[in-house]
C-alpha cells in the first residue's frame, strides 16, 4: 500500500573523515529489517550489511544506533538475531564476528550499544548489557573494552550503576566521560556525566562527577546527556540546569553554558534510544548545534563561535537534526517538513538550498499536495489553569469533498504519543494523513509531561500519569468541538505504548470519547511494574509511585480494575513477541471489556514486538482501526483505490 510500499524509515546519519556519508534504513517490506546504506561512486544507493543481518541493538530494549565507522571506514556493527558485534574491514569483504561462541556459547547473552573505536589498544569501548540471568533485576549494565582481536576477551571498565551510556574517548586517549543513572531515575529525570582518567593499561585509574549526581532527586536533579569532545579536546554535554535542555562545557573545573536559551537542544526525545547526538563539530573546530525554537515551531541551528542562527530563510527544511560534517564543511543530516516526506540532506553553511539526498518515500509515491492537510499549533486550557499543546490537522482529500447538507464538524482522532515522556513530530507522516484524506480531523498531542517544553513542563508528569495526560487529550478534544472542529459524537483516541494506556484511562475514567484504538498499550499498571524490561522497571515510581508501597494508586489508575466505568467501544491491537507491553496486559484487557458487553476486538500480530515493523502488520492495522470506526460510527469507510479493508471480528456488536 502507499504507507509502506514506497516508504523506508531512515535513521543514523553519519559522515567519515573521508567524507563517506551513511545512514540506516528500516524497511517494513523486509520485515522491518534495519541496513546500513551508503552512496557508491556512480551515486546509487548500495547496502553495507549483508542480506541475511538486521543491523540493531537491544540495549535498554529501545536500542539506538547500531553501527560504528573508524578512521580507516571499517564498520562495526551488531546483528540483532543473536546481539554479537561484528567488523567489516572494507566494503564486500565477508564480516567478522568479535564476539564468538568460543567466548560465551549463548546468543544475545550480551548486548551491546554507544561503542567507541580505541584503536592505539587495539579495542573497543561500549556499553554492554549482561542478560546471563534475564530477570530485569538481574541484568548488569557496564562500560567495557572489548578486544578487536576476535577472541572475545572482554574487560570491565566502569560498574555499579544501575545504567551507562554514552562512553566517549578524549582525543588524546588519556579521558573517557560517560553518563551512569540508578533506579528510579529514567535519563531525562536525572543523570550525573563522570570523567574518568586513563592509565597506560587502558584501566580507569581515577574518577570525577563533572555534572549532575545518580541518586539525586526533586529539584537537585539534572539531566545530562550527549557529551562529546571537541577536537581540541574540550568536554561539550547538554544538560537542563537552566529548565531547558542547553549545551555546555567543562574545562578546567569550571562549567559553562554556550548559548542560553529556553529552547531545547537535545532533540526530540532524548533518552529513549543511544547513540542520540544533536550537535557537531566542524573540521576548523567549531561547534553547531541544533535546537527547537517553541516560538517558531521549527527548528534552528546556531554557530555557536559567532551565534549566528540557521534555518528555513538559509534554505534548511522546517526541521532537522543530528549534523553530520563532511571534511569539506558539508553537512548531512535528515529533515523534514509537514508536507514532505522526511529524508537525507546535504547543506552548506555558505548557504544555498538544501539539497536532499535521499526521499524516505520513493518518487513516485510522492504526494500531491491537495491531499495534504497542514498542522497547526493550537494552546489550549486544561486542568488546574494550566495549558497544554498539540496539533490540529483539519481534513483534507482534494476528490472530495463533505455530502451536501452534512451537518456540523467531521469525526476527530485524537492521537497520544508513546513514552509518555516524549513528544509527537509534524514531519510529514502518511500514517496520519492516512486519516485527514478520510474525513477525519486529527489532533496530536504534546500533554504535560511531553518533552520539548523545557524541564518543568516535562516534570508535570511526575506521579501524574493516569492524570494530566488525560485531563489534556479530552480538554483537547473539547476545544475542537467548542471551535467548531470536531464532532461531539464522533470523538476517537488512540495511541501506542504509553499512549495506549492514556486511551484505555480516557475512555475508562471520562465521558468524553465515543470509541478508541489501543495500540500495544497498558492497561493493568501493576502488571506492568512487574512484568515488563530492566529500562523501564522503575519507570512508573516516577510517574505513579513506588510499587507495592502505593498498590492502592495503581488499582485506582487501571483502567481494567474499573471496567463498571467504561461504556464505549475498543480495538486493542498488539505484538505477539512484545516484551516491554506484554501481550496479557492486552488479552486482559479484552477478556474484560467483552464480559462487560461492550464492543470490543483484539488483533495479535505474530512475529511484532513493541511497535510494528512489518509492512503487512502496519497496513493491516491502520485498515483495522479504520474499518473499526466505520462500523462503531456507521459510515462506510474506504481504505483507498483497489484495497478492500480486512474482516473485523466485533464482539458484542450486532451490524
Amino acid at each position: 500500500s502507499f504507507i509502506t510500499a514506497g516508504a523506508i524509515k531512515l535513521g543514523a546519519v553519519s559522515c567519515d573523515t573521508s567524507g563517506v556519508v551513511r545512514w540506516m534504513e528500516g524497511r517494513p517490506q523486509e520485515a522491518g529489517r534495519q541496513v546500513v546504506c551508503s552512496f557508491s561512486e556512480g551515486n546509487s544507493k548500495v547496502d553495507l550489511t549483508p542480506k541475511d543481518v538486521n543491523a540493531r541493538t537491544r540495549v535498554h530494549e529501545y536500542g539506538g544506533v547500531p553501527y560504528w565507522i573508524g578512521a580507516d571506514g571499517a564498520m562495526f556493527y551488531t546483528n540483532f538475531a543473536d546481539q554479537r558485534l561484528y567488523l567489516i574491514k572494507s566494503e564486500g569483504e565477508e564480516a567478522i564476528c568479535l564476539t564468538p561462541s568460543s567466548a560465551y556459547e549463548e546468543d544475545r547473552r550480551y548486548r551491546f550499544a554507544d561503542c567507541v573505536l580505541d584503536m592505539p589498544r587495539n579495542r573497543i569501548i561500549c556499553v554492554r548489557e549482561d542478560h546471563t540471568d534475564p530477570k530485569p533485576s538481574d541484568v548488569k549494565n557496564s562500560i567495557c573494552a572489548l578486544s578487536l582481536d576476535g577472541s572475545g576477551s572482554m574487560e570491565v571498565l566502569v560498574e555499579g550503576h544501575d545504567f551507562y551510556a554514552a562512553p566517549k574517548l578524549s582525543p588524546d586517549g588519556t579521558q573517557l566521560a560517560y553518563l551512569s543513572w540508578c533506579h528510579p531515575s529514567m535519563p531525562w529525570d536525572s543523570t550525573q556525566l563522570t570523567l574518568a582518567q586513563l592509565g597506560t593499561d587502558g584501566m580507569v585509574n581515577s574518577q570525577e562527577t563533572i555534572c549532575g549526581d545518580v541518586v539525586a532527586q526533586g529539584d537537585d536533579a539534572v539531566s545530562v546527556l550527549q557529551p562529546c569532545w571537541s577536537p581540541s579536546g574540550v568536554l561539550h554535554f547538554i544538560a537542563d540546569l537552566s529548565g531547558w535542555w542547553n549545551l555546555y562545557t567543562w574545562d578546567s573545573g569550571s562549567i559553562q553554558n554556550l548559548y542560553p536559551k529556553d529552547a531545547e537542544f537535545a532533540g526530540a526525545a532524548p533518552g529513549w534510544q543511544l547513540g542520540q547526538q544533536n550537535y557537531c563539530f566542524l573540521p576548523d573546530g567549531r561547534c553547531l548545534a541544533c535546537f527547537a525554537d517553541p516560538d517558531l515551531g521549527a527548528s534552528r541551528l546556531v554557530d555557536l563561535s559567532t551565534g549566528k542562527e540557521y534555518g528555513q530563510e538559509e534554505g534548511l527544511p522546517r526541521y532537522f537534526g543530528g549534523m553530520n560534517p563532511s571534511p569539506d564543511g558539508l553537512l548531512y543530516f535528515l529533515g523534514g517538513d509537514p508536507a514532505k516526506a522526511p529524508g537525507l540532506y546535504s547543506w552548506s553553511l555558505e548557504g544555498g538550498e538544501a539539497k536532499m539526498l535521499l526521499s524516505s518515500m520513493k518518487e513516485d509515491m510522492q504526494v500531491d499536495d491537495g491531499y495534504i492537510s497542514k498542522p497547526e499549533l493550537i494552546e489550549f486550557p486544561t486542568a488546574n489553569g494550566e495549558t497544554a499543546y498539540g496539533f490540529y490537522y483539519p481534513p483534507s482529500n482534494c476528490d472530495f469533498e463533505a455530502p451536501e447538507g452534512e451537518a456540523g464538524a467531521p469525526p476527530l482522532l485524537v492521537k497520544a504519543h508513546g513514552g509518555p515522556t516524549a513528544q509527537t513530530s509534524i514531519v510529514f507522516n502518511p500514517a496520519l494523513q492516512f486519516w485527514t484524506s478520510r474525513g477525519f480531523a486529527v489532533l496530536d498531542m504534546d500533554y504535560r509531561g511531553s518533552t520539548g517544553y523545557g524541564r518543568a513542563y516535562r516534570m508535570k508528569l511526575k506521579g501524574n500519569w493516569g492524570i494530566v495526560d488525560i485531563e489534556d487529550v479530552c480538554a483537547g478534544a473539547e476545544y475542537l468541538v467548542k471551535k467548531g472542529l470536531a464532532d461531539p459524537k464522533r470523538l476517537a483516541i488512540d495511541g501506542g505504548s504509553a499512549g495506549g494506556y492514556t486511551t484505555l484511562g480516557a475512555l475508562t475514567f471520562r465521558d468524553v470519547f465515543t470509541a478508541g484504538c489501543s495500540l500495544y498499550g497498558v492497561a493493568d499498571l501493576a502488571t506492568l511494574a512487574g512484568d515488563t524490561h530492566k529500562f523501564e522497571s522503575r519507570y512508573l515510581d516516577g510517574l505513579v509511585g513506588p510499587y507495592p508501597e502505593q498498590k492502592a494508586v495503581y488499582e485506582e489508575r487501571a483502567p481494567i480494575c474499573h471496567m463498571e466505568k467504561l461504556a464505549c467501544p475498543i480495538l486493542l491491537l498488539q505484538g505477539d513477541e512484545d516484551k516491554i507491553v506484554p501481550p496479557n496486559q492486552a488479552e486482559l484487557m479484552y477478556d474484560a471489556v467483552k464480559a462487560r458487553g461492550l464492543p470490543c476486538s483484539l488483533k495479535i500480530y505474530e512475529g511484532e514486538q513493541h511497535g510494528f515493523r512489518r509492512s503487512e502488520n502496519i497496513e493491516d492495522a491502520l485498515n483495522s482501526e479504520l474499518a473499526f470506526y466505520g462500523r462503531i460510527f456507521k459510515f462506510q469507510p474506504s481504505a483507498g483505490r483497489d484495497i478492500d479493508l480486512p474482516s473485523l471480528e466485533i464482539a458484542n456488536l450486532a451490524d
